[in-house]
């Protein structure tokens, strides 16, 4: 049975956080659109996340495992491969994602720093709020 890779950090465009409900074993979050429950597919927006978020890896899997192994210190050739496989085997780790979800920790971390997706009534995606990265010094 799939997850809902994103359950806890979707959004309305009022600000309400979209339950999890599964229709049978599809799990769907929930829209209230004006007082009617909107069911969409918790795999329309996960995706909809998921392509946004690994944009940027697309094209740069090269540069990407090398400053990686860099920073694991395994800069080896065989550890390099096995890193760039995983860049670009993105749809793979987003099927094994939806089939063992998003650690529950990950998702309240998540959630505590300020990340959230918002969706319009149909489920299509308006905003990724990632919170920014700060020197300290400001405000």
């Amino acid at each position: 049975m799939i997850k809902a890779i994103f359950e806890g950090l979707v959004y309305d465009l009022l600000g309400r956080q979209l339950p999890v409900v599964y229709v049978g074993n599809e799990p769907t979050y929930v829209i209230d659109d004006n007082g009617f429950e909107r069911h969409v597919p918790a795999s329309y927006i996960d995706r909809q996340v998921w392509d946004l978020l690994s944009a940027g890896v697309e094209g740069n899997e090269e540069f990407l495992s090398e400053q990686t192994a860099k920073m694991l210190g395994q800069e080896d050739i065989f550890s390099m491969a096995v890193i760039r496989s995983q860049f670009e085997n993105r749809d793979k780790q987003f099927y094994d994602l939806q089939e063992k979800g998003f650690p529950y920790d990950a998702r309240m971390y998540l959630t505590m720093i300020g990340f959230k997706i918002v969706v319009d009534n149909r489920g299509d995606l308006q905003e990724v709020k990632q919170p920014a990265v700060t020197n300290g010094d400001e405000e």
